[in-house]
């Protein structure tokens, strides 16, 4: 919760002590932007005004404008303050990268300035972004001490109020108490320096949430009242909603159940109002996000002219120098400017010359990566179109009771289209690695569970080659952890399907152990050990190659040669290496290191129960598919389930069919002759708001995921998938089930 309010207050006490925002810009109509005068504090009022509503779009032109003014007149004051003004559009549009370089530009700037406010509120800004993006609270802590001291050397009581306030909440984060408590005594010394009521009432809520950590639930009673009396009188519901919440916790703490209670319902009416006032300004965030690059081709343009203004700045003024020495005599100086007008002249058309050839160049390496992607694309779902067909057909057919005699043949069958399967995947995922779009999610998952999930998806391979796999986790390791479990699964996979490949008639073995723990993290060397053919020391590099294979008189199979290069860029983005002992006959052991968080909770059954599928007997769903044998795939799944079902060959025949008739959900495909999927959803929402349609698709979901939603699709399936997950998202959607829990908007002091 602290991290999460840093921001947004320490900006907005920084626009209450900035200046008084002009009137004419707290109209509901925005008047256009080459209207406002071009005063450096106007422009800041301006952007201020645009924040606070919401409007990050209009935030960012104003800031663009303001830099571009600075960097123009090469004022460095203004340039800090307008790359700090651009940081905060990047964090409210979630943009950590963007918001890191601006604090460090207006970081760079602050001390060119010579200015020590700038200075001291840039080291402000950098203490918060340690603390909220990266969790360093020791590097966060040493930039508040930075800061603190800096607004003592110059007196700045207001300033300083506003440091110490920042580094309570960064103590607390980091369970540090002594140190928060120390610097809520000093808060309160200096609270009259900052008159804004949310500052006040902030501190009473700080002086609760110590004294309800420490368990002295008296004190955390009488701050925690005290600052919702004072949240209520001025209507400050954000302030009200977290002070609600810490009392809650103090009542619950005394066993006061019944009080705990209506403080808690308390704290869920303005938890929800918050959350309505928190989703006007995450569309705008989200539909400025896709401007960002536009602007940041201006600031950059504004950046280079500014250089060379300097450059030529400095070149004149050298050339005064020169001018000066040589004055005495004419013919010299001559000489030297005739020189000196050839050598630029021959530079500017040198320059010239490179612009366009970096020109020439980019725009064909622009060319050549859409190209690059717009063919991944493509391959993608024209192979996964037509492999969803004959994955979900022998599927369907290894269930059908009257062909049991051919079960091998269809297992045989199964086995090849899942292998091809992966070899597609290969393909793509190198792809993705090298073109840095690989997602890097985070989430809880159970370690053992996991290792199960990957020996049991390769039953068949191991059935086939008569091996054993034998599943190892220490007893040290944690039940639950947090990571990457996805990109942990790929590597796994890989591994374990190159041991299957190469092992007959032997053991395949998966290990786990920790190597060092403490309560917050746990690094667990992962291994991959078999019995199989072994590798040549002298061959060891190659096998990391992407598409090369190994030679072996006694083995023929052969691969894409692509699992191992995937596994050793996979653990590269995550700072590891895979390790290699082999010996030619006597097999090999891949191993690997990662790091987790503990998780210190048991998962709950209610977390990972599934819905029940008996509640899909009767319901109507439309499938939206132009492919047949895709469309008997999916209609055959949902039939077994009790479903009935609907087909639209295209997004036309779909609009018209739900105009007539009544579904509860609909399996919209995306790419369709005469009306795709997109343009069907976003005429089926002119008429019809609440169904549930899910994208049903062959592409990559990266490269299209934020068009799904914002045509008004609820979810995504991506083909081939798994029957069970299938079956389980549309019971999701249908039975309205999922819930998207923001966060509540916190503040920290500027």
């Amino acid at each position: 919760m602290i991290k999460a309010r840093c921001f947004s207050l320490c900006f907005l006490l920084f626009f209450v002590a900035q200046a008084q925002v002009t009137e004419t810009l707290l109209t509901d109509e925005l008047e256009p932007l080459e209207d406002i005068t071009e005063d450096y504090q106007t422009l800041i009022d301006s952007s201020n005004t645009y924040y606070f509503e919401g409007n990050y779009r209009r935030s960012l032109e104003v800031n663009i404008l303001l830099l571009k003014k600075a960097l123009s007149e090469n004022n460095i004051y203004n340039i800090h303050r307008g790359y700090r003004q651009l940081a905060y559009d990047y964090l409210a549009m979630n943009d950590t990268l963007l918001t890191k370089e601006s604090f460090e530009k207006s970081e760079k700037y602050a001390k060119l300035s010579a200015n020590d406010t700038a200075t001291a509120t840039t080291y402000m800004d950098m203490a918060n972004l340690y603390a909220t993006l990266k969790s360093d609270y020791e590097t966060a802590l040493s930039y508040h001490d930075k800061s603190i001291d800096l607004f003592k050397q110059i007196k700045d009581s207001a300033g300083l109020a506003k440091a110490h306030y920042n580094t309570i909440l960064t103590a607390l984060d980091a369970k540090d108490y002594p140190k928060a408590f120390l610097h809520l005594i000093k808060v309160k010394h200096l609270r009259d320096f900052e008159k804004h009521s949310s500052y006040h009432i902030g501190v009473e809520s700080l002086f609760g949430e110590y004294y309800l950590a420490k368990e002295n639930y008296e004190m955390a009673d009488i701050y925690l009242t005290r600052a919702i009396a004072e949240a209520k009188e001025e209507n400050l519901t954000v302030e009200l909603e977290e002070a609600y919440k810490a009392y809650s916790k103090s009542l619950f703490g005394q066993k006061r159940f019944e009080e705990a209670y209506e403080a808690r319902e308390q704290y869920e009416i303005y938890y929800k109002e918050n959350i309505k006032n928190l989703t006007s300004a995450e569309v705008e965030a989200v539909s400025a996000k896709f401007q960002v690059t536009e602007y940041r081709k201006d600031v950059m343009a504004a950046e280079l002219k500014n250089k060379m203004q300097a450059e030529m700045v400095a070149s004149k003024s050298k050339l005064n120098r020169i001018l000066i020495i040589v004055s005495t005599c004419a013919f010299l100086l001559l000489i030297g400017l005739l020189y000196a007008f050839r050598k630029r002249k021959k530079l500017v058309q040198l320059l010239r010359l490179k612009n366009r050839e970096y020109l020439r160049a980019k725009k064909q390496s622009e060319k050549l990566a859409r190209a690059k992607d717009q063919f991944f694309s493509t391959v993608s779902h024209e192979l996964r179109t037509p492999l969803y067909g004959v994955i979900g057909l022998s599927t369907i057919l290894m269930e059908d009771e009257s062909l049991k005699s051919h079960e091998k043949d269809l297992k045989s069958l199964k086995f090849s289209a899942d292998y091809l399967m992966a070899l597609i995947n290969d393909v793509l995922q190198i792809n993705k690695i090298d073109s840095n779009k690989l997602a890097g999610e985070t989430n809880n998952f159970n370690l053992r569970e996991l290792f199960g999930s990957i020996a049991a998806s390769f039953e068949y391979m191991r059935l086939q080659n008569n091996n054993k796999i034998h599943l190892i986790i220490s007893d040290d390791i944690p039940k639950v952890l947090k990571g990457n479990s996805v990109r942990l699964s790929q590597i796994l996979m890989n591994l374990v399907g190159n041991a299957c490949k190469f092992t007959e008639n032997g053991n395949i073995y998966i290990k786990a152990k920790a190597t060092a723990t403490n309560p917050k993290t746990t690094t667990i060397q992962f291994s991959v050990e078999d019995t199989g053919m072994g590798i040549a020391k002298d061959k060891f590099k190659e096998i990391f190659v992407e598409f090369s294979q190994l030679d072996s008189i006694n083995y023929s199979y052969q691969g894409t040669g692509l699992g191992l290069p995937i596994v050793k860029k996979l653990l590269a983005q995550s700072n590891s290496k895979i390790q290699l002992e082999s010996e030619l006959g006597k097999g090999s052991t891949f191993s690997f290191s990662l790091s987790y968080e503990c998780v210190q909770r048991i998962i709950k059954q209610e977390e990972v129960q599934t819905l029940d599928s008996n509640t899909l007997v009767g319901k109507n769903i439309l499938i939206v598919e132009d492919n047949r044998i895709n469309q008997t795939v999916t209609k055959k799944i949902l039939e077994k389930n009790g479903i009935y079902c609907h087909i639209a060959n295209n997004g036309k025949e779909a609009v018209e069919v739900v105009r007539k008739e009544r579904f509860d959900l609909i399996l919209m495909d995306l790419n369709m002759p005469v009306m795709n999927g997109f343009d069907a959803t976003k005429n089926i929402r002119e008429f019809n708001s609440t169904i549930p349609i899910i994208a049903l698709t062959a592409v990559e979901i990266e490269e299209v995921r934020n068009e799904i939603y914002l045509t008004g699709m609820n979810d995504i399936i991506v083909k081939p998938y798994d029957v069970s997950k299938f079956i389980q998202t549309i019971l999701k959607n249908i039975n309205a089930k999922i819930t998207c829990v923001l966060p509540a908007t916190e503040k920290k002091a500027m």
